[in-house]
């Protein structure tokens, strides 16, 4: 069963998604999808490979922006921006449980420009504290 939660109306995210999902995610009206997962964190879990190729056979767009333990990099804040920005529709970003991804639209969201305080709320909304991310979207907030 797929665990989405909507943030906004152009992102969701998820938990680990399988190919086999990407049927429903489809039908669900997705047109994109990113993986915030690296490879590898845990066994048995499907490759980014595998879920590029599910994706790409139901003709979703697919991005991978791994997060690891490492944390989050302006990179990372960059490439996301462009997914979201460049995807002609809802998007689906999904890792372990969902956290990074959540994580990571926030901090491409303040490098729009966001305000901080609305993106907390937001993600509060879907079930998730980014609080602890203030400092860090205040910092790749455009300057004035």
């Amino acid at each position: 069963m797929l665990d989405i939660r909507r943030i906004d109306d152009r992102v969701s995210v998820a938990p680990q998604i399988a190919p086999e999902d990407i049927a429903a995610i489809k039908a669900a009206g997705f047109v994109a999808i990113v993986n915030n997962r690296p490879d590898g964190e845990e066994g048995g879990q499907p490759t980014s490979d595998a879920i590029r190729a599910a994706a790409e056979d139901h003709g979703l767009a697919y991005t991978a922006i791994p997060v690891t333990h490492a944390g989050f990099s302006m990179p990372q804040v960059s490439a996301m921006i462009d997914a979201l920005t460049t995807a002609n529709g809802p998007v689906l970003a999904y890792c372990r449980s969902g956290t990074r991804s959540c994580n990571l639209w926030a901090l491409a969201q303040a490098g729009l420009g966001a305000d901080a305080e609305a993106l907390v709320t937001q993600a509060r909304g879907a079930g998730y504290d980014i609080s602890g991310l203030r400092p860090l979207m205040e910092a790749v907030k455009p300057a004035e």
